[in-house]
């Protein structure tokens, strides 16, 4: 019994500790029932707030963005304003523009008009002139010419003078030479029968020349080594080249005092100094120029001797002349005593 009553005691404290679990159970799920209940009360009232936020921002923003297009509206209208404003003032001002150009037509015109009056007032001003100025020239060319007519009976009257005082002079001049020729002739004469009377005997028959090889067109001989007629040959060729120039310019300077004086630049005076001076020069740029060619053809004809062998040897005696003299006049043919009238001048 006492078991039995052990037994029902542990069921019903068993059964107690289950109901008050079930109770703590129960409590702990009206507990967690009410946390979940206050979380989503909190969690809607956030939600609330947070839309409340939202509709606030977007309450905003849809102020600002009436706001400004209200400025962007208030702006385009202030810019069409100006657009009209500057539209009008450019119009105003290519009326204005339109107006000066007109004004500066007119202007232009009229100057214009008066230019083109003072170019005809000038023109026939000018034609005036000419045909006055033509008038003067027509009075002084027929003047001129007057005047050249009465300078050319002048001139004749002065070349009829003149040529017969030179008629006169030249009379006078071929007495002088006959007198002169004649006592020329006496002294001639007298020279030759002098000569005549002192012959000297038959110059001795000339030495022979030693000739060497030819080398580069010149002939050595014993007496004028290579070298030194080398020397000589060029020496030859420069004074050639120099007297040739000579002459040419003497004879253009010549041919230019003819020109000149058919040209009819030359003038006759009183004196008549001028024609005869430029004759004279003539003559003796014609008696330079002969003598220069002269020269030339002694060169050539030493140039000659330097190919066979003759040069630096006189033409009389056969004798070598000295080196000086040959550097001095390199176209000699004679030795000075030669010259002098001394040995070989038979």
């Amino acid at each position: 019994m006492k078991m039995a009553s052990a037994k029902k005691k542990k069921q019903a404290m068993a059964k107690k500790k289950l109901v008050a679990r079930k109770k703590v159970m129960l409590k702990n799920k009206l507990a967690l029932k009410k946390k979940i209940e206050f979380q989503k009360k909190l969690a809607f009232k956030k939600k609330l707030e947070l839309q409340k936020k939202l509709a606030f921002k977007k309450k905003l923003e849809l102020q600002k963005k009436l706001a400004f297009k209200k400025k962007l509206e208030l702006k385009k209208k202030l810019e069409l304003k100006k657009k009209l404003e500057l539209k009008k003032k450019l119009e105003l001002k290519k009326k204005l523009e339109l107006k000066k150009k007109l004004e500066l037509k007119k202007k232009l015109a009229q100057i214009k008009a008066l230019k083109k009056q003072k170019e005809l007032d000038k023109r026939s001003a000018l034609a005036e002139r000419k045909r006055s100025q033509k008038e003067k020239q027509r009075e002084a060319q027929r003047l001129a010419k007057e005047r050249a007519k009465l300078k050319a009976q002048q001139m004749a009257e002065r070349l009829a003078l003149k040529v017969a005082k030179e008629m006169q002079h030249l009379e006078e001049k071929q007495a002088r030479e006959a007198v002169k020729a004649a006592k020329i002739a006496a002294r001639e004469a007298v020279r030759l029968a002098e000569i005549e009377a002192n012959r000297k005997p038959v110059a001795p028959p000339k030495p022979p020349i030693i000739k060497g090889v030819m080398q580069d067109g010149i002939t050595p001989t014993k007496e004028f080594n290579i070298e030194f007629l080398i020397s000589q040959r060029e020496l030859l060729t420069v004074e050639r080249r120099n007297l040739l120039g000579q002459a040419d310019h003497l004879e253009s300077e010549a041919n230019a005092i003819v020109e000149n004086s058919e040209m009819g630049d030359v003038q006759f005076d009183d004196e008549g100094g001028e024609g005869d001076t430029m004759v004279v020069e003539r003559e003796r740029g014609l008696t330079l120029s002969a003598s220069a060619r002269q020269t030339v053809e002694e060169i050539d004809e030493a140039l000659k001797r330097l190919e066979t062998g003759d040069y630096g040897y006189s033409a009389r005696s056969g004798l070598p002349i000295p080196r000086e003299r040959l550097k001095a006049i390199p176209w000699t043919t004679e030795l000075v005593v030669e010259r002098a009238g001394g040995i070989g001048s038979y």
